[in-house]
């Protein structure tokens, strides 16, 4: 290897990796809401496991991230990290990957299998949700009841809604572009919870997507990709 090639790959290597980063134990309450958020050249993470950064990192649903020890689905952190200059998200979630391999020695596989989940698909009425404006940042924050998003596509929708449903969801969209999207609803098992004569249920995820974004979900076998954890160990603080 020549000199010059050298220092290419040292110069890529450094592109990849944050300047500075700052993972410490959160300290949210149970049930806060959690999210990754990027703007140029910085990213922020607050209340998040390790699943779901793996989820931001390699853009994949946390249902389709696989094995792994207990914790990383249990376990909250509030990430802070920089950039070495004006990065954008792709270069941000590369530089994402770099700090979950180099602190959480997180190492991994891939595979695919045939999976119970959900096609989401346009409902009859049609997309409902707001187009994202030219230029906004992406973000999204959930919780047990709700989504809310801004400068996300319909794969983006997809995966929040296989985090809710814990099953694969694929888009069947074909809709292009960011959207706005804001979905409230009311989980199963507090659904399963009303005792006789009390108040309705509530919304579920299904009729919400559908009353509320004009989409819908479809019960269906689905190819998936999965991200299989083979090794992976908790995070010192700084």
């Amino acid at each position: 290897m020549n000199l010059l090639a050298a220092l290419l790959m040292v110069q890529a290597a450094a592109a990849q990796t944050f300047e500075v980063a700052a993972i410490k134990p959160g300290t949210a309450e149970l049930g806060s809401s959690s999210g990754v958020t990027s703007e140029t050249g910085r990213i922020s993470a607050r209340n998040v496991t390790l699943k779901h950064c793996i989820r931001s990192a390699y853009d994949i649903p946390e249902a389709r991230i696989l094995g792994g020890p207990k914790w990383i689905d249990e376990d909250r952190y509030d990430i802070d990290a920089k950039a070495p200059g004006p990065a954008g998200d792709h270069e941000m979630m590369l530089m994402l990957r770099s700090l979950l391999t180099d602190r959480f020695q997180l190492a991994f596989h891939r595979e695919t299998r045939t999976l119970p989940g959900y096609a989401l698909v346009v409902g009859k009425r049609g997309l409902t949700a707001k187009r994202s404006a030219p230029g906004s940042a992406s973000r999204s924050n959930s919780t047990r009841r709700t989504i809310d998003a801004a400068g996300c596509n319909m794969d983006c929708m997809a995966r929040k809604l296989s985090e809710v449903l814990h099953l694969p969801v694929a888009n069947l969209t074909a809709i292009e572009g960011e959207f706005d999207f804001s979905l409230a609803f009311t989980p199963v098992d507090l659904q399963a919870t009303v005792p006789p004569g009390g108040d309705a249920p509530g919304t579920s995820i299904f009729a919400a997507v559908e009353e509320q974004l004009g989409l819908k979900l479809e019960a269906r076998k689905v190819p998936t990709e999965v991200l299989v954890i083979d090794h992976a160990e908790k995070a010192s603080p700084n």
